[in-house]
């Protein structure tokens, strides 16, 4: 009887460990965990893939260099692509500066055309997008002679450049551009100038291939607009390190670093023709400030926002798809570089979202990144790239 007890005892400690277990939040953020993958790197920006169901991925280094990475973590010893002549003089090691090669962008049919596009910061002081083309005889190496410069725009100041490229379902090329920088909030008054490409989201046609210079998407929101420039979809952003498209809705998520009190993600729904006005610098976050005039009918809040005490530079992430982690799917992820703090948000079927922490990495947040089959990773700035996984 006395064993009979104990047998019965232990079994519903059992059964009682087994429902606490299943009573947990599927989403607990302890039951995850970021692991590093491959070797170190030297001032990692950005990681991306090729969609070519090779298994690389792509590694973008802010001295000009982009490395492949297998998913397993092997690297290649030579780089795919190397512009550092072209993006820098190596000051930013000796600090910290927003200059260099800040992303990179393969083309959707990149397995049948072998094109690409890089966004840079170049030795005179100007924001350049450039097309290349893989090496016709080495598939992990860039033609270096391929290059085109599509796009060039000039900086008043060295900071606040953007640096988000990413193609939307529609196969344009967005382009999120910083106000130009300055130690005031938009000295200029470039964001909310429609007349400049500063503190914009651009979309771009870049689908003829032969030609040196991209075409304006005909629906543009502001082709026909007076003094606007065509190439502008969305206006009144600061500096926009980085963009993404959900890619399962086609949804677009703009992360806006801000200046005098607020971090900012704004939302912008699939389908949506632009023209949207995300508000600075007459709004940061939810702050007002400046008493001119912002026509509500245009105006996107952001639906993040997160002020110094939490953090002091948002970077922007993806909403996780991949197919590992099931109870994270459909989770907006986004971090901070200053303290590496991770969050995730969450949109309702009635349009309200829910944010909430996700966990603490320790980690210099320079971007997160997704593999083809849509896992999600983090950029460590000091030379780390991490994989989400369960703990």
């Amino acid at each position: 009887m006395r064993k009979l007890s104990l047998s019965l005892l232990v079994c519903l400690l059992c059964l009682a460990g087994l429902h606490t277990a299943f009573a947990q939040d599927p989403r607990d953020p302890y039951a995850f965990r970021f692991e590093q993958v491959g070797g170190k790197f030297d001032n990692p920006l950005y990681l991306t893939h090729a969609n070519d169901h090779s298994g690389r991925l792509f590694v973008v280094e802010q001295a000009g260099q982009v490395w492949i990475m297998y998913e397993d973590g092997r690297m290649l010893e030579q780089p795919f692509f190397d512009i550092n002549a072209l993006v820098t003089d190596d000051t930013f090691r000796a600090g910290y500066t927003e200059r260099g090669l800040l992303s990179l962008a393969f083309h959707p049919q990149y397995a049948e055309n072998g094109t690409f596009f890089v966004y840079y910061f170049d030795r005179d002081g100007h924001t350049a997008l450039a097309r290349y083309r893989v090496s016709s005889d080495d598939p992990n190496r860039a033609d270096p002679t391929s290059g085109v410069i599509l796009l060039r725009i000039a900086q008043p100041f060295t900071d606040h450049n953007g640096g988000g490229l990413k193609f939307g379902a529609d196969g344009y090329l967005y382009l999120s551009v910083g106000d130009g920088g300055g130690t005031q909030g938009d000295p200029d008054g470039n964001a909310q100038n429609l007349s400049v490409l500063l503190g914009k989201i651009l979309r771009l046609d870049v689908s003829d291939l032969s030609a040196d210079r991209y075409a304006i998407p005909p629906d543009n929101p502001f082709l026909n607009t007076p003094e606007a420039a065509p190439e502008v979809w969305a206006y009144g952003v600061r500096n926009p390190w980085r963009i993404s498209f959900d890619r399962e809705t086609g949804d677009l998520y703009i992360a806006d670093v801000g200046w005098a009190g607020a971090e900012e993600v704004s939302f912008v729904a699939s389908g949506s023709q632009g023209g949207m006005n995300f508000g600075w610098n007459i709004i940061e976050g939810n702050n007002r400030l400046s008493d001119r005039q912002l026509d509500a009918a245009n105006y996107v809040p952001p639906f993040v926002t997160y002020d110094h005490t939490q953090g002091c530079s948002v970077t922007g992430g993806y909403v996780y798809r991949g197919a590992l982690l099931q109870a994270l799917r459909g989770l907006y992820f986004y971090g901070d570089y200053c303290n590496g703090n991770v969050w995730v948000a969450e949109r309702g079927r009635d349009g309200t979202w829910e944010n909430r922490p996700f966990k603490n990495t320790g980690r210099q947040i320079s971007s997160f990144g997704e593999d083809q089959r849509g896992e999600l990773y983090l950029i460590d700035y000091k030379g780390y790239v991490l994989r989400l996984r369960r703990s």
